[in-house]
């Protein structure tokens, strides 16, 4: 839709008292999935439990259509339709949920990858076995149908299947594949990787980013960029050297989205120092949580409306949506309407660069261009600079948050830590420097994971709830370390991630999507939707985590870990009972 289209809408909207995209475009074009009266009615109508089921339902019939006699049942009910008539209305139009998408089982799927025979404890392997199973659940691929008539449904078409987080989530996400990918490859699926690559590749040709997730009212945000890293794992595996040669150049070309629409300049010293941020600036609420974003706005004075629903789409372009991280520094940082993403140059978002960096350098290397190889190396050599001037605390020995506005911040993250994990330090003390901020920080005492922060605000990426990959921020980043005790400690916390989800799946049978580490690793909380299971990035990195310290991992009786602030982590007797043979 032209951007002149749009304004015009706008009009209608403000005459109907629907101020809600400002100055600032929609999240995309489609007048029924990102804005326009049809959705606003229908989401503040509450209609569903979660907003999301309604923009996930595909049209019955060509949308202008749709738009026509929606149009003619508003003027009919002065632009205010009752609930029933609005109910009776999306019955009419729209279709239930996933009927665009069929149950796929993958074709390189194998019953006894050669992970399992890594794992030492008996308990543990059928456990791995379980999960390696979980793929073919997680499958999925989409109709014809969203390809000839894309038209009438909010899932972008990718042309090969994949595997979704589960849950509420039957589409792609970005950040979460990386996790689910390093567990496809130790199961040996590497064909699927390659199609879910693929499918990513694409997307960067078409739109010059991926979206947060493969809908249409996530593509003006994206995740944290992990498709580099993604192509390298996948190039490991495989010695795919072809596949990286035909894509280099769009790998390239996802980057420049970063460089182009999410850089800022920090003076600091004299010097001025280029990182990156999170930001979407496009207006009115997010359509999946259409009603919580209105909601919150009307706590607001009507110009600080559009501001607060392009912060709350930068905090989910974080994928941390959401978290403390964004709301310190606002003027009521326990409040959602406090949120400043934009505003944050976050540690991890430039630990993920760095490294991405560093990837393509030894691609281009790898495929004999020296002059984009050293071109990558200088970008890595400066985001270091700028990494180490602006987020490096010696005094703490961790990396923040820096606040445009008020310096860093300070509060403890497992994010802080994520330059560990992606090689982007200097000095190799840095890691030993990393386990005495744990110690400080008392993130160690906690026995069922590390939490996602220490301050408890409701949201989902707040304390108590603990993330599959925020352990992997801080564990891989501690086993970097030359120092036994400092490679124990990484030991110790996989220990208990790994205990945490097994105890769960075995109560439940289940994964989840994150845990609640104050009440004994149960599924967490919070946040806007109930707990999701599944679940890709969760399965994925209890795969990694039984890969590497598979033969000492264990599933067994009481077991006291020998860390600073002792953990003890503990089985309950009725699993243990359960696995004898009665």
């Amino acid at each position: 839709m032209a951007r002149g289209t749009w304004e015009l809408h706008l009009l209608l909207l403000l005459g109907l008292g629907l101020r809600s995209q400002g100055a600032l475009p929609p999240p995309c074009e489609s007048q029924i999935y990102c804005y326009g009266e049809l959705l606003h009615q229908v989401q503040m109508a509450k209609l569903y439990p979660d907003d999301k089921q309604f923009v996930d339902m595909s049209l019955s019939t060509a949308p202008d259509q749709v738009l026509q006699r929606f149009s003619e049942l508003a003027e009919a009910h002065n632009h205010s339709i009752p609930r029933q008539q609005l109910q009776e209305f999306v019955q009419q139009h729209f279709r239930a949920v996933g009927q665009e998408l069929q149950p796929w089982t993958p074709g390189d799927w194998k019953e006894s990858p050669q992970l399992l025979q890594k794992i030492a404890d008996a308990r543990l392997r059928v456990w791995a076995g379980q999960l390696n199973q979980i793929w073919k659940k997680l499958g999925k691929q989409i109709k014809p149908e969203v390809l000839s008539q894309p038209e009438r449904f909010s899932l972008i078409y990718s042309k090969n299947p994949f595997i979704v987080p589960g849950g509420r989530f039957v589409e792609f996400y970005y950040w979460d594949s990386y996790w689910v990918m390093e567990g496809l490859l130790l199961s040996e699926m590497a064909e699927t990787v390659k199609g879910m690559l693929q499918n990513f590749l694409d997307l960067v040709k078409t739109y010059g980013h991926i979206p947060n997730g493969g809908r249409v009212y996530y593509l003006q945000r994206s995740q944290p960029p992990l498709l580099t890293l993604m192509m390298d794992r996948y190039v490991a595996h495989t010695n795919d050297i072809t596949f990286l040669r035909e894509n280099i150049e769009t790998l390239a070309l996802e980057l420049n989205f970063w460089t182009v629409n999410r850089t800022i300049s920090v003076y600091l010293g004299g010097k001025s120092y280029n990182l990156n941020r999170y930001h979407v600036p496009y207006g009115g609420p997010r359509p999946e949580s259409y009603s919580k974003d209105a909601d919150l706005a009307d706590t607001l004075p009507e110009e600080d409306r559009d501001v607060l629903w392009a912060e709350l789409k930068a905090g989910a372009e974080s994928g941390w949506d959401f978290s403390s991280r964004w709301l310190v520094g606002g003027p009521n940082p326990n409040s959602l309407s406090s949120i400043r993403t934009s505003k944050l140059i976050p540690v991890d978002l430039n630990a993920f660069l760095c490294q991405a960096e560093e990837l393509m350098s030894n691609f281009y290397s790898r495929l004999g261009n020296d002059a984009q190889a050293e071109r990558y190396r200088s970008l890595r050599t400066q985001r270091m600079a700028a990494l180490n001037a602006l987020l490096w605390d010696e005094q703490k020995g961790a990396w923040f948050d820096y606040d445009m506005e008020n310096g860093k911040n300070l509060e403890f993250y497992p994010s802080n830590l994520t330059p560990l994990w992606a090689g982007c330090f200097s000095d190799p003390s840095f890691v030993d420097k990393a386990l005495k901020y744990l110690e400080d920080s008392k993130i160690l005492t906690y026995q069922h994971g590390i939490p996602a922060s220490l301050r408890n605000t409701g949201q989902q990426w707040d304390f108590p709830n603990a993330w599959a990959p925020l352990q992997d921020l801080v564990i891989r980043g501690l086993a970097k370390s030359s120092s036994p005790r400092t490679q124990e400690v990484a030991f110790q916390l996989a220990q208990n991630w790994i205990q945490t989800n097994f105890d769960v799946y075995s109560q439940k049978s289940a994964m989840y999507e994150k845990y609640d580490i104050s009440n004994g690793g149960q599924p967490g909380g919070g946040g806007e939707y109930e707990v999701q299971e599944g679940f890709g990035w969760t399965n994925g990195m209890a795969l990694m985590l039984l890969d590497r310290y598979g033969d000492r991992l264990t599933s067994g009786t009481q077991l006291t870990l020998q860390v600073p602030h002792c953990l003890v982590v503990a089985l309950p007797l009725q699993l243990l009972l359960s696995f004898l043979p009665w």
